[in-house]
């Protein structure tokens, strides 16, 4: 085909989640551990593995035409990337990711002020050297090949900057956070030329929508019930939905069909209610988009 669409999958933590995330929203990406080129159900989509830290960088050289990362590393390559949409996932929950700066629990550092002429170890070097040179405090900024809280933690550096989603594992091991740099969410980010090209960014925009219908649909649930028509007005005050509840008159019936979109965790509490009314036949179901 002519128009084929170049798109990097994040390799590593975001992966998996990725994967899933497009099942949801309606295409089939395989991965082998023996090959960087995932199989997609999509003719007009070749996929590629990549690493999020680099992602940026290839999305602006044109390599891809667009990708998935996180924006923290967008940002520390100072990519020149169209940036469409962003989405909150992660490998571990539905928070966004923080950079923060972290000391020892008994270091006397308050601020980010109270580190100057410090040593700061970190991987996201250009973002840290960044924010201290335009705070005007003078620091110093290493690379860490890993193994960050333990370099803090055995005096082999002042500060750290490092990513967290909770926070348990810095406090776990006797650290504790001073401040927070950034909030970093997963970003679908475009290469300028592919953005100005009509088929692709009309693809692209697509897959960014669908993308999010998968999300938005996350801890939702669908809820049907028959009722008697007499109670439709006190069921359609207790059961939520994204705009009203669907109201149906069942043929040749007094009773009519109900039917909405509701956090699932809402379900528990609204079933007994709607039992109490009269409610009969309530069907719950998964959802894979909302629209």
């Amino acid at each position: 085909m002519s128009n084929v669409l170049q798109f990097g999958i994040p390799k590593g933590s975001l992966e998996n989640a990725t994967v899933d995330l497009f099942k949801k929203a309606g295409w089939q990406i395989t991965i082998s551990s023996r090959s960087y080129f995932p199989g997609i159900d999509d003719d007009e989509m070749n996929c590629k593995l990549i690493r999020p830290q680099e992602m940026g960088k290839y999305v602006q050289r044109g390599t891809i035409d667009a990708g998935i990362a996180g924006r923290d590393w967008v940002r520390e390559n100072e990519s020149d990337v169209i940036e469409v949409c962003e989405m909150v996932y992660s490998k571990v929950s539905r928070r966004p990711a923080r950079w923060v700066l972290v000391v020892n629990k008994d270091s006397k550092v308050e601020k980010p002020e109270d580190l100057h002429g410090a040593t700061i170890s970190t991987e996201l070097v250009g973002f840290t050297k960044r924010y201290f040179a335009e705070r005007n405090i003078p620091v110093t900024v290493e690379f860490s090949w890993g193994a960050t809280e333990a370099k803090v933690v055995d005096g082999l550096c002042d500060a750290i900057v490092e990513v967290t989603e909770t926070g348990s594992t810095i406090k776990a091991n006797g650290l504790r956070i001073v401040c927070e740099l950034m909030e970093s969410v997963p970003v679908l980010v475009v290469n300028k030329a592919a953005w100005n090209d009509s088929w692709k960014r009309e693809k692209i925009e697509t897959i960014a929508k669908l993308l999010k219908s998968a999300l938005a649909a996350e801890g939702m649930v669908g809820l049907k019930l028959n009722a008697p028509n007499s109670a439709v007005e006190a069921i359609t005050r207790i059961l939520p939905s994204l705009n009203q509840p669907t109201v149906a008159h069942l043929f040749n019936s007094d009773w009519v069909s109900v039917e909405s979109v509701l956090p699932e965790k809402d379900v528990r509490k609204i079933v007994p209610e709607l039992l109490k009314l009269g409610a009969q036949g309530i069907v719950e179901y998964p959802l894979n988009k909302i629209i």
